[in-house]
């Protein structure tokens, strides 16, 4: 894990919390990337089931040798009238067919006394954020340039929104046009800044958005509440021409007024200005949150010099921790002598986990992890009892009776029809997960384990991996070997190229990056022709990267900010993960489940990238249904294993050997392993964060930790223990898009599996029908963007709604279900 509801910055803490995916003009201006579950670096585990009529509802080491620098006074500024010294004469690749720019920070029309009132004429001529660009000049940004470029950025767009509400017509030309580029400049600026915050994250970078982050709300406030806006909206809602409108063009109108009622335009004065009080401290304590869980993650190092203390661990994870402990300091440590450094972060945590036969050492983190920002000045405990008394507040000056029914305004789904599938989807995954722990249990028994008969949280990770190790020889260490990142990556633009007939070529140099592992991809028709850009930062960075998986637009498909010369703006994604890094002369050498994340993030990507929607306020990922917008990345989830894609991406790194047949069949078979169990933890997550955001009353007698026990009462087959405090870095929920959304996660999965379903009926052996149903996928689900209802999208791909047959099928779940 798309785009996020604005005051929903950050998340995907390692899993938990995934990326942004705006519906209209506010939306798009709140951003966050789509975050994925914790304590796994797999954001959702498979099992699932659902039923057809909830969905009836219209509602080498990978691092590229060079990365250039961006300029001052950059090459590509179609107005220079803050760059004093000449501009340099260089070739650069753009986003049209002739030159991009995604904005002109001071055209003509604003008066250098005007700039120069916000700060000196000469300190914003170097500001990076106010120049045009190519592409965003993430080298060039640091935290001095933030409070007076956005200050300037935000002076500027209120000058054009004040000219937008005098001049305002319900037309296209004189509405639609206008709002869209004050939308994208901030968008893009701010967009820029907040990614920066969560790879190269500065205690002067925070404090400085801090500063300004109040402005910037404010402004979107202004904005979404624009009466002369909205009412010119509604007048091209209730005009004789509406139903010529295209199907883009009526959810586009739809949505701005909707999203305008959600912001409170309908309220009165009193009431808008409690509203936007609400949603200023709604946004810093977000930011806070984030902040939080991150600082927590980063304290807590354990170092290491006794080997036997970390028995079992294999050398991929011993190379890590010696990593670590070199970058602190410990400038002879080695993988086989030490000392060695272990952290919270999932590259260093899982493995532990996974593998140390040292059972305390795994309580030490198991323990650790669960209470990350819940102490000390770190504590979030009050941050989220704040949260969500504000969300309360909000929901009832709107009218509604929870916050849930708040967020569910704008997602395929009911209340009642979430809980309901939540419920559907527990019952069927219940007894398979009790099954789960006795078979554990009676393994670790065999296996003559002291604990067997005491099995608890910090156990089952461990013994679930032996258990998987003895019933399918699948040793996943033995298996990293087989999953380099250059390989994987050639392996998905592969199948890129053979499901959707585009190629994926390297252009590292073309865009400036912000860290020198950073790629840079330009994505082609199969005429040849640019269509979009990407870059992928995949590997962990504990000291300054937040944790998870996520992907964001950088800029998007657009007809308004198209160049002269050409019809379209071409989009611009950034994909993120917190993969293992290289270790010594090795390539990143990943685990299975990180091969499925990338795979996650990528589905993301092409949604965003292989639009065909013009309508730049619902093209990509823009405008869709919460709860619709995982459908992509899961369904590209399913190709790890299919056997030929499979089979293409899993060579061994020295000698080139394809994985042995039969491990394949193996990691086929293990499939479903557990999935009781995890499906079991994906609902819990949903579940709590329903609960929170509808029957629990802040003040109120019972704590938000009573509900999470309560709640695990029936989620949780070994009971939380009472310290427990997951909540405090539950990130999606309350730093991120998915409160009152997580159950997004399992709504989406039947949509995806059926959709992979429709490739399996074609014959996936058969190329030609494979290629077919590629090219009907992407001139969907990919193409059509928030300009069409999700179900609809559905049913033209699909050829009818969904079922849930497939979800189940593929995650082993059919006999529980009947």
């Amino acid at each position: 894990m798309k785009r996020i509801r604005i005051m929903a910055t950050l998340v995907i803490a390692n899993m938990l919390m995934a990326t942004p995916t705006s519906r209209a003009s506010l939306n798009l201006l709140r951003r966050s990337p789509h975050p994925h579950p914790h304590p796994h670096p797999h954001p959702h585990p498979k099992p699932n089931n659902a039923h057809k009529y909830y969905f009836s509802s219209s509602s080498s080491h990978f691092r590229p040798s060079t990365f250039r620098k961006s300029y001052s006074c950059p090459i590509w500024s179609s107005s220079f009238s803050f760059c004093l010294p000449p501009p340099r004469s260089t070739t650069s690749t753009s986003l049209s067919s002739s030159s991009f720019r995604p904005f002109s920070s001071f055209p003509p029309s604003m008066s250098s006394a005007a700039a120069a009132s916000v700060d000196s004429a000469e300190t914003l001529s170097s500001n990076p954020l106010l120049h045009d660009f190519d592409f965003p000049p993430f080298d060039s940004v640091d935290a001095s340039h933030v409070r007076p470029g956005i200050r300037a950025l935000l002076q500027h767009l209120e000058v054009e929104l004040e000219e937008l509400e005098k001049s305002v017509e319900p037309s296209w030309p004189k509405l639609v046009e206008p709002l869209e580029k004050i939308v994208d400049r901030l968008t893009v600026v701010w967009g820029m800044v907040n990614h920066l915050k969560a790879v190269k994250d500065t205690p002067e970078l925070r404090a400085a958005i801090e500063d300004v982050q109040p402005e910037k709300v404010k402004f979107q406030l202004r904005l979404g509440q624009s009466k002369p806006i909205y009412n010119a909206f509604k007048a091209i809602r209730d005009s004789p021409d509406w139903s010529s409108l295209s199907e883009a063009r009526q959810r586009l109108v739809e949505a701005q007024i909707k999203e305008a009622v959600l912001i409170g335009i309908a309220l009165d004065d009193a009431k808008r200005e409690e509203f936007n009080k609400i949603e200023q401290e709604l946004e810093k304590l977000s930011h806070k949150f984030s902040e939080n869980v991150l600082d927590a993650t980063k304290k807590f190092e354990k170092l290491i010099t006794d080997k036997k203390e970390i028995e079992g661990l294999p050398p991929s994870a011993l190379g890590l921790f010696a990593q670590a402990a070199v970058s602190k300091g410990h400038e002879n440590a080695t993988a086989e002598n030490g000392p060695w450094i272990i952290t919270l972060d999932a590259p260093s945590y899982l493995p532990v986990m996974q593998h140390a036969k040292n059972r305390a050492l795994r309580e030490e983190l198991y323990r650790a992890y669960l209470t990350r920002a819940s102490s000390g000045d770190l504590d979030n405990t009050a941050i989220i009892d704040q949260i969500l008394k504000l969300r309360l507040e909000k929901a009832k000056l709107l009218g509604y009776n929870n916050y849930a029914e708040v967020s569910m305004a704008m997602k395929m789904a009911t209340v009642e029809k979430a809980a309901e599938l939540l419920e559907k989807l527990r019952g069927a995954s219940w007894d398979a997960a009790v099954q789960d722990m006795e078979d554990l249990k009676s393994f670790a028994k065999n296996q003559s384990a002291a604990e067997s008969d005491s099995l608890t949280h910090w156990d089952t990770t461990f013994w679930s991996e032996r258990l998987r190790e003895s019933k399918y020889d699948i040793n996943e260490e033995e298996l990293r070997p087989y999953f380099s990142l250059p390989k994987v990556m050639d392996g998905i633009f592969s199948l890129a190229n053979t499901l959707f007939g585009i190629d994926i070529e390297p252009a590292d140099g073309v865009a400036p990056v912000w860290n020198s592992d950073v790629r840079f991809y330009r994505v082609k028709d199969s005429s040849g022709n640019p269509i979009a850009y990407f870059y992928f930062d995949p590997y962990s960075r504990p000291s300054e990267k937040r944790g998870g998986a996520w992907m964001d637009e950088v800029v998007s498909r657009s007809r308004v900010m198209a160049q002269k010369g050409s019809s379209v703006r071409l989009p611009v994604a950034h994909m993120v993960c917190n993969q293992t890094p290289p270790v010594g002369d090795k390539p990143s050498l990943m685990t299975f489940r990180e091969v499925e994340t990338v795979f996650h993030e990528f589905g993301h990507a092409l949604q965003h990238m292989l639009t065909k929607q013009d309508e730049g306020l619902v093209a990509g990922i823009r405008n869709i249904e919460w709860d619709a917008v995982e459908l992509p990345s899961q369904f590209m989830e399913n190709w790890c294993y299919h056997r030929d894609t499979l089979m293409s991406i899993a060579k061994h790194y020295q000698t080139g050997e394809t994985l042995p047949e039969e491990v394949y069949k193996k990691l086929l078979a293990a499939r479903t392993f557990r999935a009781g169990s995890f499906s079991l933890r994906q609902l819990k997550f949903a579940t709590v964060d329903l609960e929170l955001h509808t029957k629990y009353v802040p003040g109120g007698p019972e704590s938000i930790y009573d509900v999470d026990q309560r709640v695990s009462v029936k989620t949780q087959v070994i009971p939380p223990l009472p310290e427990d405090r997951f909540l405090c870095s539950f990130s999606h929920i309350f730093a991120g898009g998915y409160a009152a959304g997580y159950y997004s996660y399992k709504w989406a999965e039947v949509l995806s599996a059926d959709a992979f379903s429709a490739f399996e009926d074609a014959g996936l052996d058969d190329i030609k029908a494979v290629k077919e149903t590629g090219q009907r996928f992407r001139n969907t689900i990919l193409a059509l963007g928030g300009g069409k209802a999700p179900l609809k999208v559905f049913v033209e791909f699909r050829g009818r709604e969904p079922s849930p047959e497939p979800l189940l099928r593929h995650n082993g779940l059919l006999a529980a279900t009947a």
